[in-house]
């Protein structure tokens, strides 16, 4: 239940003094709350102890849990795709949708090159162009497209790629198998998950470089991150990923360039390999020699 909710629902077993509380609470929802719990007291003309009192009648162990708790709650209010959509068709319902839409994704590229800091940009190109023992790319529910993406298109220009699916589950080998000279490339955007930061705190502990691609609210995943790139992901009724794939096509671009030969000699191996497969279909396709 919603702490508002709650609120309502025990507005009755309240003394006045906490009934002052929780009408100050709610005439400013969410955003009272988020004060410190002598600023509530004051806004309510009670004391802090009276506040103190009504956190633990909602069933809260102290005012950090509580506002612990409202936090999360703005968090997920503010970042449900629902949410998000409800408030968005309400904006736009006079406006034409496709040529909006490819206006506000026009935007979020635009905000790429300032929601990235360059030297952050540079580290991490730095970091997998310089010959890593092994490059494990994870992401999360959504964030695992753009992270296939990445590792498919960069393993092409460099080796020892490697796309880590379950990097707390089946394939906590590869990511085991992460040491000094290695590189962890997480990529975990708002509705962060859990094992985004433990990969992180793993990968981290292993001596390997942490490289966080995440939106501008940063993913927890970034306190073991040595190279944090935030990227805009505003979108209806999902987080726009348009922003995220131009990085992610920056990044290879840079790394090949700075790769030089050994950048063009592994693009030559992998089209040569494409090559090979082509023509063994096109040869099964027709046939043996001299039949119709």
């Amino acid at each position: 239940m919603k702490i508002d909710d709650e609120i309502f629902a025990r507005m009755g077993e309240l003394t006045p003094a906490e009934k002052k509380v929780a009408r100050t609470l709610l005439a400013s929802y969410p955003s009272a709350g988020l004060e410190s719990a002598a600023t509530v007291a004051k806004a309510a003309g009670t004391s802090t102890p009276t506040v103190l009192r009504l956190v633990t009648r909602l069933g809260m162990s102290g005012y950090p849990e509580f506002q612990r708790r409202l936090r999360d709650e703005v968090t997920h209010h503010m970042n449900s795709p629902v949410r998000r959509t409800e408030q968005g068709a309400r904006e736009l319902a006079e406006q034409p949708v496709f040529q909006t839409a490819v206006s506000e994704r026009v935007g979020l590229l635009e905000q790429l090159a300032t929601s990235v800091p360059p030297s952050e940009f540079d580290l991490a190109v730095e970091a997998l162009a310089r010959r890593p023992k092994q490059v494990a790319v994870m992401g999360g529910y959504f964030s695992r497209f753009p992270a296939q993406l990445f590792a498919a298109e960069l393993d092409q220009a460099i080796p020892c790629v490697d796309f880590v699916p379950e990097p707390l589950g089946h394939d906590i080998g590869r990511l085991l198998r992460l040491c000094p000279g290695a590189v962890a490339v997480i990529f975990d955007f708002r509705r962060y998950e859990l094992s985004s930061k433990q990969a992180a705190g793993i990968a981290k502990s292993r001596g390997a470089t942490v490289v966080v691609i995440t939106d501008q609210g940063l993913s927890p995943a970034t306190e073991s991150a040595d190279i944090v790139l935030p990227v805009a992901v505003d979108g209806i009724p999902f987080d726009s990923m348009v922003g995220t794939v131009a990085l992610v096509e920056a990044l290879v671009e840079a790394v090949l360039l700075a790769s030089g030969s050994r950048g063009i000699d592994r693009m030559k191996e992998w089209e040569n390999t494409v090559q090979i497969a082509r023509a063994h279909r096109v040869s099964a396709i027709a046939g043996p020699e001299g039949t119709e």
